[in-house]
């Protein structure tokens, strides 16, 4: 076997079973776990848990530090000198190995582009965590505004359909056929979705909802992603906790879902559609009831408005959008990302005078985190999935530098980075 101070990790592991002459499917047997989504492992198409690096290690009588850092764990006495001395250890190490190597791959950066990746790892804290616990030991009047896109359905994030996503075998997550000739993304089939279900929808956003409004300051805003099938749903239940309805931004955004024909009877119902092609997504605008007039709020609190586009104009509830681009999507491979020109849009409005923190409660593959970052703004990103957390550990920082431009073709403006005590950690 070669070493593993030269290859990568899926290389590693997909070599050393080979060696001990261990098939793919005994070895996901032991480790509990499907074919495909081993396989996916070995190909570098996933992304391991610590937990996971451990068990192969072990299973594959393999260095577990080694096989740690090839999967991008660092050490934790490592991680602490890098993150108690993040401008002088990165330099240290650049200067005493030159380019980085990665993954069997040279990747040099300009020194503009090293400095902006400090400078934004010094804004944003990441937790790996259920966001109700985080939520309950979270200080009251402590973030400013939230911006997130939550499992709407519940039952597509559970461990079973998440299992079943990852190796395409659908369930709740179809995989839609071709149309016209275009490969579609993954999405949750919510008309499945019982009463029952749907009740406990509404249980679960209250109990949310009721978490968030004691977190949030006075004249705080939550923006929402939500679907036209289940909106009615979530923002009845996050008014029912005390929030103040806003208004909703409409994201007019052109994706190939619905259209269809009825199922199996294409050609005999070839005139009918079951479902209205989507164009556009709901986003809830929800408030914390302000202290007094909106203006006294914003001097004590810094929220209770919304930041203006410009002097001339202000934030409007309609918002042009592509889907996100391929290449967001292969810096954060998750079915329900956001594209960075959309989200820095909202994010940027989140916060009336530029100040406070942004959270996003189940944060995904960090999209809200990014636009946070790409426009000067501190954030927090809590993350249950150990795979989508680590995939935002990586991606956030290549998805803030981005250039992009919004709906209109108009440069999205970026805030410069104040002079004030930051954090940047990993839980």
């Amino acid at each position: 076997m070669k070493s593993l101070d030269t290859i990568d990790f899926g290389q590693a592991v997909k070599e050393q079973r080979k060696q001990l002459s261990l098939p793919l499917s005994r070895l996901s047997s032991r480790l509990k776990v499907t074919k495909g989504y081993l396989s996916r492992l070995e190909s570098g198409k996933a992304v391991p848990s610590l937990t996971m690096v451990k068990k192969l290690s072990k299973i594959l009588k393999l260095d577990s530090t080694k096989l740690g850092i090839l999967a991008g764990y660092l050490p934790s006495d490592v991680e602490k000198i890098l993150y108690a001395n993040p401008v002088t250890a990165p330099a240290f190490l650049r200067e005493t190995f030159g380019d980085y190597y990665i993954q069997g791959h040279t990747m040099k950066q300009n020194c503009q582009e090293e400095s902006v990746s400090i400078a934004h790892k010094t804004r944003y804290e990441l937790e790996q965590s259920d966001c109700f616990r985080w939520l309950d030991e979270r200080k009251s009047n402590s973030i400013h505004a939230i911006v997130t896109d939550p499992p709407y359905g519940l039952k597509e994030y559970t461990a079973t359909e998440k299992a079943k996503l990852r190796n395409g075998n659908g369930g709740v997550w179809r995989i839609p056929p071709k149309l016209d000739g275009y490969e579609r993304q993954p999405l949750p089939r919510f008309t499945v979705l019982n009463q029952e279900e749907k009740n406990e929808l509404k249980r679960f956003f209250l109990d949310w909802a009721q978490k968030a409004y004691k977190v949030l300051v006075p004249g705080g805003h939550i923006f929402i992603a939500t679907n036209p099938l289940l909106s009615h749903i979530v923002y009845e239940a996050i008014e029912k906790a005390g929030f103040e309805k806003r208004g909703e931004i409409i994201r007019l955004v052109q994706t190939l879902r619905g259209g269809d024909r009825p199922k199996n009877a294409h050609k005999e119902f070839s005139d009918v559609t079951v479902m209205p092609r989507s164009c556009w997504e709901p986003w809830g605008l929800f408030r914390k009831p302000c202290e007094g007039r909106v203006q006294d709020n914003l001097r004590k609190w810094k929220t209770g408005g919304l930041r203006r586009v410009s002097n001339d104009q202000p934030f409007c509830d309609v918002i042009k959008s592509s889907p996100t681009r391929t290449s967001e999507r292969e810096i954060a491979p998750h079915p329900s990302l956001k594209p960075q020109a959309f989200m820095r849009q909202i994010v940027r409005a989140a916060l009336p005078l530029g100040q406070g923190v942004i959270l996003d409660p189940f944060m995904g593959a960090g999209s809200t985190i990014a636009a946070a970052c790409a426009i000067g703004y501190r954030s927090i990103g809590v993350e249950s999935d150990p795979e989508f957390y680590r995939v935002a550990v990586k991606a956030i920082p290549q998805l803030a530098v981005l250039k992009t431009t919004n709906g209109n073709s108009v440069s999205i403006p970026e805030l410069p980075i104040e002079s004030q005590e930051e954090l940047f950690v990993l839980r």
